[in-house]
């Protein structure tokens, strides 16, 4: 994709980029944040669109977007609609470092080497463009200062930042906490980004883990069974294999 559009995933990550230590803020969150924002950026490219608290395909043609459309192609073989809570609470598969070595390319971050307590070697990111990253946050500030609804893009964007928890890495201290507040009221201005925030942070909260409620197939018996194409190999219904942890990182010191 040109750079003339960047993708909400890639905004995230560069909201969530420290410039002073080249680490990622809430790194574990924004691992569900970046699934999200996967979500949301195929909703806003007509590729998918909200069932209830489900996500369908409706367009399965590639974007262009490699790590968009492979997203999209999981989704497709999932067969049904799949439930957003589960779908972001899945295997993460190294996707914050996907994006990370993705923004590397484009020249938008610089990767710099290092060492953990002298052995281990570490990765840090640190953006070379940082006209980009003010030209996003300033996007937020004009919203939260303006109070004018933002564009769909601006909105989901601020709803995952407080749904992933950087509210308080872009708006710090007492000083930050009624920009804070109404970066969290954002959420309302659009439907998928709300829908997707929620979903993030749900998974916090354990909603992903809870079992579905499904009526009692009969005395002695477990839950009814799944209609087919809803059991899913893994809790986010994509039949593939997880290779790392919840949050893992290809790269040890890329956090």
């Amino acid at each position: 994709m040109g750079r003339s559009r960047r993708t909400i995933p890639e905004e995230l990550l560069l909201l969530a980029l420290d410039p002073a230590t080249g680490t990622t803020a809430q790194p574990q969150s924004l691992d569900l944040g970046l699934a999200g924002a996967q979500l949301v950026e195929l909703a806003l490219a007509g590729r998918i669109a909200p069932d209830g608290d489900r996500i369908a395909v409706v367009m399965p043609r590639p974007t262009g977007d490699p790590t968009l459309d492979s997203a999209l192609e999981l989704l497709r073989r999932r067969g049904s609609p799949v439930r957003a809570v589960h779908w972001i609470g899945g295997p993460r598969l190294g996707l914050r470092q996907t994006y990370l070595s993705h923004l590397e390319r484009c020249g938008m971050v610089h990767a710099v080497e290092g060492q953990m307590c002298g052995v281990l070697p570490t990765t840090r990111y640190q953006a070379t463009e940082t006209a980009i990253s003010r030209e996003i946050k300033a996007r937020l500030d004009t919203a939260i200062r303006t109070g004018v609804p933002p564009d769909p893009r601006t909105a989901a964007l601020a709803a995952l930042a407080h749904a992933v928890g950087l509210g308080k890495h872009l708006y710090p201290g007492n000083e930050g906490r009624s920009s804070r507040s109404r970066l969290r009221d954002l959420i309302r201005h659009d439907p998928m980004g709300g829908l997707v925030a929620h979903a993030v942070m749900d998974v916090q909260n354990g909603a992903a883990a809870q079992p579905r409620r499904t009526p009692a197939a009969g005395p002695g018996h477990g839950p009814a069974r799944q209609p087919a194409g809803r059991g899913a190999s893994n809790a986010s219904g994509v039949p593939v294999p997880s290779r790392h942890g919840h949050g893992s990182m290809a790269r040890a010191g890329a956090r």
